[in-house]
């Protein structure tokens, strides 16, 4: 009902009960609620940081007449090729940012090792693990619908109304890039910038 720890937790605790092993990622926003009650639940879980909602939080710190150069200075970061040259560009916008706007340089700064999660998994799923904005766009016209028809349907009614409307816009998913590297993801193949990281048969070899 609420963005609450207990609202949050009780989501997760029915999934529990419905068998879902804990997840590698959680990907959200800065919810408090929801990773206190992550960490209660599936507490092995990471829990990167959605670079689309930090984005927003960062310019929302800054004048208007600033945000379109700070926002390509935010997309440098996440999307270098590997974490070295993310560090570097995370390191310029705080040094370019901090002296005059101190407030977005710690909007930044305090979510920083979660936000670099992304480079310990495959770099095909990059795409889809930056952001929860996957799922949001998915419920996206669901949420069109329901708001218009809040308080006209019965509980049961509005549930049926959501689920034929998922239906509908699940025709147009597209499937996970580098599906076939999920399974390598969820055994525990380590991977370093993206690549698969030699074992350590590999490298004594």
């Amino acid at each position: 009902m609420r963005e609450s720890t207990q609202s949050w937790r009780e989501v997760l605790l029915s999934l529990n009960s419905r068998g879902m092993n804990a997840p590698k990622l959680a990907i959200g926003d800065g919810a408090i609620g929801f990773w206190a009650a992550m960490d209660e639940v599936y507490p092995t879980a990471r829990q990167p940081r959605c670079w689309q909602h930090k984005t927003m939080n960062v310019l929302n710190c800054l004048p208007k007449r600033s945000q379109p150069k700070a926002k390509a200075a935010i997309h440098d970061i996440w999307q270098a090729e590997t974490k070295d040259d993310t560090e570097k560009a995370f390191d310029l916008f705080i040094k370019i940012y901090e002296p005059k706007y101190p407030k977005a340089a710690l909007c930044l700064q305090k979510d920083h090792e979660e936000l670099m999660a992304f480079f310990d998994f495959p770099a095909q799923h990059w795409q889809s693990i930056r952001t929860c904005n996957p799922i949001e766009s998915a419920f996206a016209t669901i949420r069109h619908r329901t708001k218009r028809s809040k308080g006209c349907l019965s509980r049961d009614g509005l549930l049926y109304v959501m689920f034929k409307l998922g239906q509908c816009a699940e025709q147009n998913w597209r499937k996970l890039p580098g599906f076939d590297y999920l399974s390598k993801a969820i055994t525990g193949v380590t991977f370093k910038n993206g690549i698969k990281a030699p074992s350590p048969d590999q490298i004594a070899a």
